[in-house]
């Protein structure tokens, strides 16, 4: 049965103070170790991708609503892009957010790993965890490549829903909707291709989490 991670205040307190090791010594008196965590992350980056995928799909469906716009009010439909981008920023940073938490908890758990395989005085078992040492940060590093190219992909899509709402809240007129329409299709490329590196990369999370939770 899965366990589920409680912070309390005070490990709010390690995290925020840049303690990571004193948080991680003090989970592990309440049992949860450094492969715990990770997989607790490494969920939490995929939902987080999840949620970002969606938001920024329905940022789209709200920018080509707007460039197919005939009459009203165009301060209404600036006013839901503006809300838009503001969620879909929102998202893309909790994305990278939980991607570097990811990336603290990895680095320490290997780190402490590559340093207990000198304990062993059994050579067998010390083989044998090496061995899985190195399958496991090859799981890694594909999750991480996976998870970085994902990232990558939504600065030029934020930038572009940036200068489309910066440009309508300037000219709140029919040509400005009419220039629009010129970056709708770039704009949609670049979405279908943030979609599936996101795809991709919350498929390696779930294979990631199986391997770590055999």
């Amino acid at each position: 049965m899965k366990r589920t991670i409680h912070i309390t205040p005070l490990l709010c307190l390690f995290i925020v103070g840049g303690c990571q090791q004193a948080y991680y010594k003090t989970m592990e008196t309440f049992g949860y170790h450094k492969r715990d965590i990770l997989v607790e992350r490494v969920e939490e980056s995929r939902d987080a991708q999840e949620q970002a995928k969606e938001q920024f799909k329905s940022a789209l469906e709200k920018f080509s609503e707007v460039v197919t716009f005939e009459g009203g009010e165009l301060q209404k439909k600036y006013d839901q892009l503006k809300s838009e981008l503001d969620k879909s920023e929102a998202k893309a940073a909790k994305v990278s957010d939980r991607i570097d938490a990811v990336q603290d908890v990895a680095e320490a758990l290997f780190r402490e790993w590559e340093k207990e395989l000198d304990q062993y005085t059994n050579e067998r078992y010390r083989a044998s965890d090496e061995q899985l040492l190195t399958q496991t940060k090859q799981s890694y590093a594909k999750l991480m490549t996976a998870m970085k190219r994902a990232e990558s992909k939504m600065n030029p899509v934020l930038s572009a829903f940036r200068d489309q709402v910066l440009y309508l809240k300037h000219h709140l007129n029919a040509r400005a909707v009419t220039s629009l329409q010129d970056e709708l299709v770039t704009i949609e490329a670049d979405v279908a291709s943030l979609v599936a590196e996101m795809e991709a990369s919350i498929a390696e999370a779930d294979v990631f989490i199986s391997e770590m939770t055999e």
